[in-house]
C-alpha cells in the first residue's frame, strides 16, 4: 500500500542537506519569514505512510507526522482518493453561507464521537488557533462572563486569543502586548501529591483557594482551558485525579471546561479524545492537526445548550471546506477501522523500548505519555534532577543525520508522535537508532572523563 515499502528506511544517499536541498534553502532564506522555527534542514519532496523523501532522494523515518498532523500517514491512498474525488466535484462554496453534504456528514460524525450523553454541535475552523479563538468567544457569549483560566506550560496557538491563553514560552508573547485581558494562568499539576481522585487533588483545591478567592471571582470566569495532555509544554500527563477534580470545580461554579485536543485528539492516544482516559466530559472540545490527515481543518464541538450563539456572531469563509471535510471523513473511517487500536499497541511497544533505554542510559530522566503521544526527558543528572536542553537538541539533530525525524517539547524532552499507521518494525528501527546515538554519547562522555 505504501510507496516505499520495497526500500529500507532510513536510507541516505547524499550528505544532509543534499545539493538540491541546499539550493532551496538559500532561496527560502531570501524570501521566507524569519519567524518560522525550522529545527533541521529537511526539504521534503513526498511522503508515504511514515516515510518522507527529500528533494535529493533521501528517505527518512518520520516520528513527527508533520507535528502530529498526518494521523493516518503521509498521503494515505484512501484519504487521497477522497480528496481527489471531492476536488473534481466542488472545491469551495463557504459552508457558513451555503450547504454541502461533506460538511454536514462530518459535523454529525464529530458531534456523535466520544462516549458522552447529550446532543452536541460543531463549528468548523481552518486551524487549531482558530478553534481556540472560537471556543473563547463562545464561552464568553454563553456565560456572559469575561474571564478565563489557563495553565502554565500550555500552548494554544499564536493568534491573539490563543496566544493570551498560552503559557509556554516567552518568545510567543514578547513584543506583542497588550494581550487579551482577564486570562489568568495557574500551575499545571506536577508532583501533585497523591491526586488519585477528585477529592485528593491538591492542585485544583489550590486554584480554588487562591486564584478564585483572590484575583478571579468565580462568577466572572467563563471557562477553564486545559490540554488533557500538554503538548508543546512537554507531553505532560496529569495525575489521575486532576481532570475529574477540574470538572468538579467547573460544575461547582458554573464554569465551562474546554479541552484543547488539537494535538492529543483524533486517536493519537488510542481513544478519539485523550480526555476519555479520565472519564471526563468537557463542555467544549477544540480539534485540528490530525483531523484531516494533512489538510487545513479545525473544529470545536460543544454541548448543544452551550453552542447557542446567533447567526453572524461567528463565521469562517474556509472553515469546513468540502475537500478538507472529505479528507476528515476518510480519516475518521481509518481511525475507527484499526488505527486507534494500532496507536495503543505501538504506543506500548514504544514505551517499553524507551523504558529499556532509560535503564541503559543515565541521561534519560523520564518517559511519559499515552499511546503514540510519548516523550523522553533528557537530563544531565537524575539526582538532583537536572534538565539537559542542549543534549536534547543535539540528539534531535543527530537523529536527523541518521535519517530519523524527531522534535523536542518542553525544556528538554523529545516527543514521539509518529503517524498512527506506524508499524512494529518501524518502531523497532527508531529505537535502534536512538540506542546507537545514546551509546555514542555515553562513549564520548566516558572518553572525555578519562582524558581529563
Amino acid at each position: 500500500m505504501w510507496l516505499f515499502d520495497d526500500r529500507p528506511v532510513p536510507q541516505l544517499r547524499t550528505a544532509i542537506p543534499g545539493p538540491k536541498a541546499q539550493a532551496l534553502l538559500e532561496r527560502d532564506k531570501r524570501y521566507t519569514s524569519p519567524s518560522y522555527t525550522r529545527v533541521y534542514p529537511l526539504v521534503c519532496e513526498r511522503g508515504s505512510g511514515a516515510v518522507i523523501e527529500d528533494v535529493d532522494g533521501n528517505l527518512f523515518l518520520d516520528f513527527t507526522a508533520g507535528i502530529a498532523v498526518n494521523a493516518t500517514g503521509h498521503c494515505h491512498p484512501r484519504v487521497v482518493e477522497a480528496i481527489t474525488d471531492q476536488a473534481n466535484k466542488l472545491l469551495h462554496m463557504s459552508g457558513t453561507d451555503f450547504y454541502y453534504q461533506p460538511q454536514i456528514d462530518l459535523a454529525q460524525k464529530l458531534a456523535e464521537a466520544g462516549p458522552w450523553p447529550g446532543k452536541r454541535r460543531v463549528f468548523f475552523t481552518n486551524s487549531g488557533a482558530e478553534a481556540l479563538e472560537a471556543a473563547l468567544k463562545l464561552a464568553r457569549w454563553h456565560t456572559k462572563r469575561p474571564r478565563a483560566l489557563a495553565f502554565f506550560g500550555a500552548f494554544h496557538g499564536r493568534t491573539y486569543g490563543a496566544m493570551s491563553l498560552s503559557g509556554s514560552k516567552l518568545v510567543h508573547r514578547k513584543g506583542f502586548a497588550p494581550l487579551v485581558p482577564d486570562i489568568h494562568h495557574v500551575p499545571y499539576p506536577k508532583g501533585c501529591g497523591p491526586c488519585l481522585d477528585a477529592l485528593s487533588c491538591s492542585c485544583v483545591r489550590q486554584i480554588e483557594e487562591t486564584v478564585l478567592k483572590r484575583i478571579a471571582p468565580p462568577d466572572e470566569v467563563a471557562a477553564v482551558f486545559v490540554e488533557p495532555i500538554q503538548g508543546e509544554g512537554g507531553y505532560n500527563v496529569p495525575p489521575p485525579g486532576f481532570l475529574p477534580a477540574l470538572r468538579a470545580l467547573c460544575d461547582r461554579y458554573g464554569i465551562l471546561l474546554v479541552a484543547d485536543e488539537v494535538q492529543s485528539g483524533m486517536g493519537r492516544t488510542g481513544k478519539m479524545f485523550a480526555i476519555e482516559h479520565w472519564g471526563v466530559q468537557p463542555d467544549i472540545i477544540c480539534l485540528a492537526k490530525g483531523i484531516a490527515s494533512g489538510l487545513p481543518l479545525g473544529a470545536i464541538i460543544a454541548r448543544e445548550e452551550v453552542m447557542n450563539w446567533p447567526p453572524g456572531s461567528h463565521a469562517s469563509t474556509f472553515g469546513g471546506n468540502p475537500v478538507s471535510c472529505r479528507a476528515a471523513l476518510a480519516t475518521l473511517e481509518l481511525l475507527e477501522s484499526g488505527y486507534m487500536a494500532n496507536a495503543t499497541e505501538r504506543g506500548e511497544q514504544l514505551r517499553r523500548g524507551l523504558l529499556q533505554l532509560k535503564r541503559d542510559h543515565e541521561v534519560i530522566g523520564d518517559v511519559r505519555g499515552i499511546g503514540l503521544m510519548m516523550a523522553m526527558e533528557l537530563v544531565s543528572s537524575r539526582d538532583p534532577y537536572t534538565l539537559a536542553p542542549k543534549l536534547r537538541d543535539d540528539l534531535v539533530q543527530a537523529a536527523f543525520e541518521q535519517g530519523l525525524l524527531l522534535l523536542g517539547c518542553g525544556e528538554s524532552a523529545i516527543r514521539f508522535c509518529p503517524p498512527l499507521c506506524i508499524s512494529e518494525q518501524q518502531v523497532d528501527r527508531a529505537l535502534e537508532i536512538l540506542a546507537g546515538l545514546l551509546q555514542s554519547h555515553s562513549t564520548t562522555v566516558a572518553s572525555a572523563a578519562l582524558a581529563s
